[in-house]
């Protein structure tokens, strides 16, 4: 099959978080609104984020609308850090609505209480009815392929859209800070990771 034709599809750039004892979120590519009436969301999150995890257990979540003007290291820490071992949320301009954390600068936030899930073999979808909205802003959201095109960004390997390159693989560096990989041959001395801005040394060679 030609996996690229999956790439024009459309998708946004989304942080979807939610709260138990603390807050949690990650980065995440795949939103559609389902129905108009009643208000209904459906969102796509992989088993192995802790958000996941934390959704099922409380059952509400939160959306925030990234736009082209996000800071790159914010979608560095949601969409290669983990909430398990840090707080994504610290020095981030939010907020709380319906007591889910939302981003102030965005183009706008959904609060969804979830009504049903469906289990693939790696996402839960969430299919969530919108219980508040605010913050709509006129900007421009952050799309997929503006990340890819423009920013010069990868896919996560959690995100639905990943898929592993698998002819002519070159050497992929990891940076040892974000998790943040590219793949060139050889890494210039004078690179600068683009999600946590960290120097040529900072990255390893993984094969």
């Amino acid at each position: 099959m030609e996996n690229k034709v999956l790439r024009n599809l459309s998708y946004g750039m989304y942080i979807v978080g939610s709260k138990s004892d603390r807050a949690v979120g990650c980065i995440v590519n795949t939103v559609v609104q389902i129905t108009s009436e009643p208000k209904t969301i459906a969102v796509s999150i992989n088993h192995d984020n802790y958000t996941n995890e934390v959704i099922k257990k409380t059952n509400k979540f939160s959306i925030s609308i990234l736009s082209e003007d996000t800071n790159p290291e914010i979608i560095g820490t949601f969409g290669y850090k983990t909430s398990k071992e840090i707080d994504k949320y610290k020095n981030i301009n939010i907020k709380e609505l319906e007591g889910l954390p939302v981003l102030i600068d965005s183009c706008g936030n959904i609060i969804c209480k979830v009504i049903s899930t469906m289990e693939t073999s790696t996402h839960t979808v969430f299919l969530g009815e919108i219980i508040a909205m605010d913050n709509y802003k006129e900007c421009t959201p952050m799309t997929y392929k503006y990340y890819h095109e423009v920013l010069k960004l990868k896919s996560p390997k959690n995100a639905p859209t990943y898929i592993e390159e698998k002819e002519n693989k070159k050497t992929v560096w990891k940076c040892s800070i974000c998790g943040y990989e590219v793949e060139i041959d050889e890494l210039s001395s004078d690179y600068v990771c683009p999600i946590c801005k960290q120097p040529a040394s900072a990255f390893e060679k993984i094969n």
